[in-house]
């Protein structure tokens, strides 16, 4: 049976979310998934702050990340990083959850090109990221089973 792309992206973000360990142990949220798109969400605890008491910068950018790889990976075609980049716009802090939204801006051949805007719960700015992919041989779930 043929899958829309909406059903494959779905099968894709199930598949990828059994095993994302990483994600789920910082507590993120996959809040939404579709054909090059993804929206993730993560409150920031006590234990995310650095010595500024601000969120630290690797956790902002490890959601944005891991909203990266769930927009990359929506094809069911393993996709990888190659390259990524973040600015910094504001500080989050304990108690700010934050949502991440990711779009794919190209995907050609094997390579796509990923924007994600990490805003506040005040609709705030706080990071813009930019992600290339390359997808790999695989896919991220088998279909037929």
């Amino acid at each position: 049976m043929h899958k829309t792309p909406q059903q494959l992206a779905e099968a894709a973000a199930a598949a990828m979310h059994a095993r994302d360990r990483a994600s789920l142990a910082l507590g993120m949220k996959l809040l939404k998934v579709g054909p090059g798109l993804a929206s993730m969400q993560m409150a920031i605890r006590e234990d995310m702050a650095n010595v500024h008491d601000t969120c630290h910068g690797g956790l902002i950018f490890t959601l944005a990340d891991s909203t990266f790889a769930y927009a990359c990976n929506s094809h069911n075609k393993n996709a990888v990083a190659v390259t990524c980049m973040i600015e910094y716009m504001r500080p989050a802090y304990v108690g700010d959850v934050l949502t991440a939204t990711g779009r794919e801006q190209g995907l050609e051949g094997r390579n796509g090109v990923y924007d994600i805007r990490v805003e506040n719960q005040k609709s705030e700015l706080v990071a813009l990221f930019r992600g290339k992919s390359t997808q790999i041989k695989g896919e991220v779930t088998d279909l037929n089973k």
